[in-house]
């Protein structure tokens, strides 16, 4: 079995965005389910996304579609922690970009999670693989680690 790296410190994004967990985000363990670590990294890239001015999911022509996910679990998330996610951009492609997200528990400098998703960007009607718009482009230059 391969050595797991440490895990990330809030130094290593360069933007983050405050989450509150929900009573309804526990599970059985005592801590939030899996499922909720997936949905914190899809808030915090969209939400990004929309206060830059780079998405409009409802008359935009381009979407982003997630084409592949993961996370890495280090600590646990627990009803009432707050949650600063960090945010970067590990790499753009033509059509594609990957977003890294960090996950902190109340005032933890390491993550308690690391997540990352690939959206490919496509156009809004037919669903087809598009170019990167230029004002996307310019937006992640920002996230670049």
């Amino acid at each position: 079995m391969a050595d797991r790296s440490a895990p990330s410190t809030r130094e290593d994004y360069p933007v983050f965005r405050t989450l509150q967990t929900r009573w309804r985000d526990g599970d059985v363990y005592g801590h939030i389910n899996n499922v909720v670590h997936y949905e914190m990294f899809d808030t915090v890239v969209n939400g990004w996304m929309m206060e830059h001015g780079v998405l409009d999911p409802k008359s935009g022509e381009t979407i982003g579609l997630v084409v592949e996910s993961g996370c890495r679990y280090s600590g646990e998330i627990v009803f009432p922690d707050t949650v600063t996610a960090g945010l970067k951009v590990t790499h753009v492609g033509r059509s594609s970009v990957r977003y890294e997200i960090g996950l902190f528990r109340n005032d933890d400098q390491a993550t308690s999670a690391e997540g990352y998703f690939v959206h490919v960007c496509v156009d809004a009607e037919s669903r087809r693989p598009v170019a990167l718009p230029n004002d996307l482009r310019t937006a992640l230059a920002t996230l670049e680690t």
